[in-house]
């Protein structure tokens, strides 16, 4: 498939579990890629698919398995909701990303659910998914896929940063694009707003009202993850091991967002060099106050895009990844996951 105009839709779901994020995009190939965001929309989970989804990392295989079935079907109906509701017609693709359930490259093992062949018959459309599994299978990460979308729709900044459930960067060296995940934010932010009733932090509001506890952020910023050298990815596993350890010694729960809401910022700005650009998207770009503590640390210029693409980039670009997929061009990159090569990763399911 060799067009130039691809009519598709971009679908994400991620850690944070804030629900689906769908996007009707546009993709445009002359001589570079171009978009447009028609709409966009997210759907909230429903409490009982919220819960599954964050309890399935203790589940058995066949527990696994059925919860797979299920998610694919749900998946299914939110987009039939989303096609008929915006009256979308001759799509290309649905590119969808899945929800990630296990995350462990170092065991060769990766599981996105909502990824089987039965969603394109339910939704009567041709899908393209399932983009993980074969970079770890050439020993990559499996993440972080994004930078593929930031270095041919966003090549004019030098440094991509999304925060979701997890903070991850891209940017250009020596003629690589070279990304990995920085630290949890969201998956990790979201946990303890809803000790205090909310399901987020808006604005920052709790970290504001928490006292930093320097002893335990001195803790977060030793870690060893933090002195390794990409490629290197992320999972909820790490997190569940790792951060709720250290952060459940404080007692107060907004000094725990407080301080986990400055070791994002240190983080983040340990990456960057002076007088650089950084453009960030996804649902922590809208906590001012983690902003504004990434601003005091470093003097690289902040920018912050139309809400549209702010909330849609990554399911922007999972349409990107569906359509060079069809193009059977690369759209992962073994700079960024350290895969023995370039590949074009997903698999393409027709009704």
């Amino acid at each position: 498939m060799n067009h130039q105009y691809y009519n598709v839709l971009g679908i994400m779901s991620g850690t944070s579990l804030d629900g689906i994020d769908i996007a009707h995009v546009a993709l445009v190939r002359k001589e570079s890629w171009s978009f447009q965001i028609h709409r966009a929309e997210t759907l909230p989970y429903s409490s009982e698919i919220k819960q599954q989804l964050a309890e399935a990392i203790t589940y058995s295989k066949e527990e696994v398995e059925k919860l797979n079935l299920k998610y694919t079907k749900y998946l299914a109906e939110k987009i039939l909701y989303f096609i008929d509701a915006h009256k979308i017609d001759k799509l290309v693709a649905v590119c969808s990303h899945g929800h990630t359930i296990f995350h462990q490259p170092q065991e060769n093992y990766t599981l996105q659910i909502g990824n089987l062949p039965e969603l394109a018959q339910l939704i009567n459309q041709r899908v393209v998914c399932d983009y993980r599994v074969q970079d770890v299978a050439l020993h990559g990460q499996g993440a972080p896929l994004v930078p593929i979308g930031d270095r041919l729709l966003f090549g004019a900044y030098d440094y991509c940063l999304n925060l979701g459930g997890f903070a991850n960067m891209s940017f250009e060296q020596n003629t690589q694009r070279i990304a990995y995940d920085l630290c949890p934010v969201n998956v990790v932010l979201n946990h303890y707003a809803l000790k205090l009733g909310k399901e987020y932090d808006a604005g920052g509001a709790f970290a504001k009202a928490g006292t930093v506890q320097n002893l335990v952020l001195e803790q977060l910023n030793s870690l060893d993850y933090y002195h390794q050298k990409a490629p290197k990815s992320l999972g909820i596993e790490w997190v569940n091991a790792t951060i709720f350890q250290i952060l459940d010694q404080i007692a107060d729960t907004c000094d725990i967002i407080a301080t986990f809401t400055e070791h994002v910022a240190v983080q983040i700005a340990r990456q960057l060099q002076p007088e650089k650009n950084l453009f960030i998207t996804g649902g922590g770009a809208f906590n001012t106050y983690l902003i504004d503590s990434i601003s005091k640390h470093t003097t690289a210029k902040i920018i912050i895009p139309d809400a549209i693409i702010v909330e849609n980039k990554e399911a922007l670009i999972f349409g990107l990844l569906g359509v060079l997929k069809l193009r059977n061009q690369n759209n992962c990159l073994s700079s960024v996951t350290g895969a023995d090569r370039d590949h074009s990763s997903g698999h393409i399911y027709v009704p």
